[in-house]
């Protein structure tokens, strides 16, 4: 079956750096665009960063560019995500999403940026 299982979240000081991986599995993931979202307490899920399915075109939002860097390799059916100088707002849970129609979800994993 289609699973995405993200990994790599925890706490982290201001200013401090993780990197998310997410795993998947159960289908072609190499054809893909992948992407990362968020999701704060009481705020919408929204999304951080995409990667196209061969790895050449990426975006970021306007809040996370210059510190994330979003990367994938096909060989692992894995997609990660580089977080440095991370800020107290950049506290979520993190979501991976392959973007098949419907699109595959993973579970999330937790990220808290706090003193």
């Amino acid at each position: 079956q289609v699973q995405l299982v993200e990994s790599g979240g925890g706490l982290v000081q201001p200013g401090g750096s993780l990197r998310l991986s997410c795993a998947a599995s159960g289908f072609t993931f190499s054809i893909f665009g992948m992407g990362w979202y968020r999701q704060a307490p009481g705020k919408e899920r929204e999304l951080v960063a995409t990667i196209s399915s061969d790895g050449r075109f990426i975006y970021y939002v306007d809040s996370v560019k210059g510190r994330f860097t979003i990367s994938r390799d096909n060989a692992k059916n894995t997609v990660y995500l580089q977080m440095n100088s991370l800020k107290p707002e950049d506290t979520a849970v993190y979501y991976c999403k392959a973007g098949a129609y419907p699109p595959y979800w993973g579970q999330g994993t937790q990220v808290t940026v706090s003193s």
